[in-house]
């Protein structure tokens, strides 16, 4: 029942929602039964003329269905700054939420790195169903501060993690593990999302060469936004951030405005980092709407 109590809560706040909680509440019960009803996975509407293959049980997927954009302000940002052709990573890709945006919604190019094997088959199965797998370069990799190999978790969705509990005796998997540096070999991003529980600050030890390049505008990284205090990974990311130019900001999808934070972002999943304010404002102001659940942003 807490749970439950949780992700109702989440749902009625959720910003698309505001206007129309009563269509959220139907939308989730849709859903529990609906999905319980038809054996495998269901095709959803997503942004724009895009799709997500979603099964009951990928928690960080469904919250599209509840919501229609789970990372609201996080994702316009990526929708308003992107354009057809620039490079996205999509660091932690799970099914691929972020990665069909980029390249779906968008026709940008995406390098997606995913660890777990079963999920990467499902982000693999998005980029066939939404036809954006000439524009997805996939990764079944870890990444980190150098090549080795680490022990994953398997059986825990959006929150399956490097193991560094060295009694842990869960389901687990033994994952290749390379650097960004290495992976993008020169290619430069117009925009980073990093989403490793807690493993943010060996992704970005293994970056270097890539948060040096100028065409590096922004990167959306996870933080616990429940927590006033920073994690020494949050703080490491942060201060690795601030060292290449970076500063923290929160975005505004309905007026396209960008705000200087004094930490990272409270109250949120994520935490966006950028650079170059003039070009970042430029870029979204001029950006096209994109739709979801028939609404424009």
């Amino acid at each position: 029942m807490i749970a439950l109590y949780k992700t109702l809560r989440a749902i009625l706040k959720h910003p698309l929602n505001a206007s129309n909680r009563w269509g959220a509440i139907v939308r989730y019960v849709r859903w529990q039964v609906g999905s319980r009803l038809v054996p495998g996975a269901v095709l959803v509407p997503f942004v724009n003329q895009t799709s997500l293959l979603i099964s009951p049980g990928m928690t960080g997927a469904t919250q599209q269905v509840y919501t229609g954009l789970s990372d609201f302000a996080d994702c316009s940002l990526l929708l308003h700054l992107l354009r057809e052709g620039d490079l996205f990573v999509d660091v932690g890709a799970n099914v691929g939420v972020y990665t069909v945006l980029a390249a779906g919604a968008l026709g940008a190019r995406v390098v997606s790195i995913e660890p777990v094997p079963e999920t990467f088959s499902k982000l693999c199965a998005n980029l066939r169903v939404n036809n954006i797998v000439d524009k997805v370069a996939p990764h079944n990799i870890g990444l980190g501060r150098a090549e080795a190999r680490l022990r994953f978790t398997a059986n825990q969705d959006t929150t399956n993690h490097v193991i560094e509990d060295e009694a842990w005796s869960g389901p687990s998997i033994l994952v290749p593990v390379s650097t960004l540096d290495a992976v993008l070999n020169g290619s430069t991003p117009v925009l980073i999302k990093i989403d490793v529980e807690g493993w943010e600050s060996e992704v970005l030890a293994g970056a270097a060469a890539t948060l040096r390049s100028p065409s590096l505008l922004g990167l959306i990284v996870e933080m616990n936004g429940d927590d006033t205090a920073m994690s020494a990974n949050e703080r490491a990311v942060h201060d690795c951030l601030l060292h290449n130019g970076f500063s923290p900001y929160s975005y505004d999808p309905l007026t396209r405005a960008v705000t200087l934070l004094p930490s990272k972002s409270l109250g949120s999943n994520n935490t966006i980092y950028l650079r170059d304010l003039d070009r970042v404002s430029a870029l979204v102001a001029s950006a096209p709407p994109f739709r979801v659940h028939g609404k424009s942003f």
